[in-house]
């Protein structure tokens, strides 16, 4: 089944739930934790979403290279600037799903357009 969602005007986290619940299959009766969904969840107009310059800001996205000194610390801001709001909206995605085998499989399932 494929899920349009308009983004226009809505907020980050809020979107990016809706998201994850689709991406999971947890809207459905059949819902098992092991098993894939086959959903596809495409999002519209994601520069268009609302948030604001304090959000942006405060908001960080960290990734470990695991070695000493490989922590990197990003604000929203400077990822929406150098990658877009889709890329915003797909890191925050991926923290909403659940850290195992099929979190890739998943986000392979969400077409985000600008």
């Amino acid at each position: 089944m494929k899920y349009t969602i308009d983004a226009e005007n809505k907020k980050l986290g809020r979107i990016a739930t809706e998201i994850a619940v689709l991406l999971m299959g947890k809207n459905k009766i059949d819902f098992s934790r092991n098993a894939m969904p086959d959903d596809v969840v495409e999002v519209k107009n994601a520069s268009k979403l609302s948030i604001t310059d304090k959000k942006a800001e405060q908001t960080v996205y960290k990734s470990y290279s695991g070695y000493p000194g490989g922590l990197s610390i990003k604000p929203l801001s400077k990822i929406a600037e150098q990658r877009g709001y889709a890329e915003a909206l797909r890191r925050t995605v991926s923290g909403m799903l659940p850290k195992n085998k099929l979190r890739a499989r998943m986000l392979k399932n969400l077409i985000i357009t600008e």
